[in-house]
């Protein structure tokens, strides 16, 4: 049988499409850049695109994390280690029989729309290249592997080392050096933290605007798992005071501990998880400063007017929504990391053409893309159908709306979804309704 369709990636979605895809009798070709599955969570990935470093945990409870038929070891830590990550997702692959099916060594060159077809140029890793043709496209690249820095540049040059979070792996890469962390988000917290445990030097992080810390446990519970489908019901109100108050009793107050709070309420960004930044910052070993104004060679100026010399800097600024396989002139969003998805899955203008794992939750990705692909393996047997192209661009458009309105504009927010919601959205298309 003809494959007809093609699943762009092997990571954490690439393996449940091909897995979903395999158990409806669909044909398809699944083609890996690299040597292995697992795309971000592979330490050291030989296809380039991980941004694991050694020490990463998850920050989602591995309950919560995995595939809905294929539990994580109960003998794992709540919040399991890359390697434990990887070790889950290649069983999966082989319980389910998924491995024939991926084609490692293998670069998806180009996508283009050719009728209502799409045309995919492959090049395997001793250069041979070939086009095939193909009914569907399953995009499952992954959206944390092209870093992003800040734009435009801060003014004048800074002399000291410089390095984004992309490419932080070992903690010997800033041993000796006094430290200036760019950004917020978890990356930047984990490394910083790892930072100042592990050598007890200061290390500075710089914030526009602070972040809500969130601890990886609350009252004894993985914090994940105390959000549930009837609390996501309730007024974003009353979510805001539930989990403010919890938080309150559970630590106190973070700017007590020296930690910026943003002027935004609670719920409104995307929070940071660490179980650890509050407890360094109050032993003075995490400390803050504002955005930066400008840099002088080692010296960094902020926008409060104060200064200190740095060794290197640390760009934890995020990433962008990057399709090295499509023309610009078909779809790029690199500018903006904003892309107009039905359901966050399927682009309205481009028939075959389905997106996977493009979401921010306030949780795990996984099983939101599990019923993405479950959603659409059903799409492409027939079993369900699309509503119309003015349908799909107007509920796009209210979706957007309610972004905005929640969150601050930002490249950090465009993916977000609530994961409660978003997934009883997904289980409703999947039903047909």
């Amino acid at each position: 049988m003809t494959p007809h369709v093609c699943i762009i990636g092997a990571g954490s979605s690439g393996i449940v499409a091909a897995k979903t895809l395999k158990d409806h009798g669909i044909s398809f070709d699944c083609f890996e850049q690299g040597s292995a599955i697992g795309g971000n969570w592979r330490f050291e990935n030989d296809n380039g695109m991980s941004s694991a470093y050694r020490s990463l945990h998850i920050n989602t409870n591995r309950d919560v994390m995995a595939y809905s038929d294929y539990p994580m070891p109960r003998d794992y830590p709540m919040f399991p280690h890359h390697s434990q990550i990887i070790q889950y997702f290649d069983d999966y692959v082989d319980h389910f029989g998924v491995r024939p099916f991926i084609h490692f060594r293998t670069t998806v060159k180009n996508v283009r729309p050719d009728g209502d077809q799409y045309k995919v140029s492959i090049e395997t890793a001793d250069g041979q290249k070939q086009e095939r043709v193909y009914k569907h496209v399953i995009v499952a690249n992954g959206h944390h592997w092209n870093p992003r820095f800040p734009t435009p540049a801060f003014p004048g040059t800074f002399s000291g080392q410089i390095l984004h979070s992309h490419h932080y792996k070992t903690p010997d890469q800033i041993a000796g050096k006094k430290l200036l962390i760019v950004g917020i988000g978890n990356s930047a917290v984990d490394i910083a933290c790892e930072a100042a445990r592990l050598y007890g030097e200061r290390v500075t992080i710089s914030t526009r605007s602070g972040a809500y810390i969130i601890p990886n446990w609350l009252m004894s519970m993985p914090f994940d798992s105390l959000a549930n489908p009837l609390t996501s019901r309730l007024p974003l109100s009353i979510q805001r005071l539930l989990l403010k108050s919890s938080l309150l009793l559970a630590r106190g107050r973070q700017q007590t501990y020296g930690v910026p709070v943003p002027d935004r309420p609670i719920l409104s960004e995307h929070p940071t998880i660490s179980q650890d930044l509050l407890n360094l910052s109050g032993r003075g070993l995490v400390r803050f400063k504002p955005n930066i104004a400008e840099f002088n060679e080692r010296e960094v100026v902020f926008t409060d007017g104060s200064r200190d010399t740095f060794d290197m800097i640390i760009y934890a600024t995020g990433y962008k929504v990057t399709f090295p396989f499509f023309a610009p002139d078909f779809i790029n969003v690199e500018a903006t990391n904003d892309i107009q998805l039905y359901q966050r899955v399927i682009h309205p203008d481009h028939p075959g053409l389905y997106f996977l794992g493009l979401v921010q939750p306030l949780g795990a990705i996984m099983p939101l893309a599990e019923l993405q692909s479950k959603w659409v393996a059903r799409l492409i047997a027939g079993s369900c159908r699309l509503p119309s192209r003015e349908a799909m661009i107007q509920a796009v458009q209210i979706e957007e709306n309610k972004v905005r309105k929640r969150y601050n504009r930002s490249a950090r927010h465009t993916l977000q979804v609530d994961f409660h919601p978003y997934r009883q959205s997904l289980n409703r298309a999947i039903r047909g309704r």
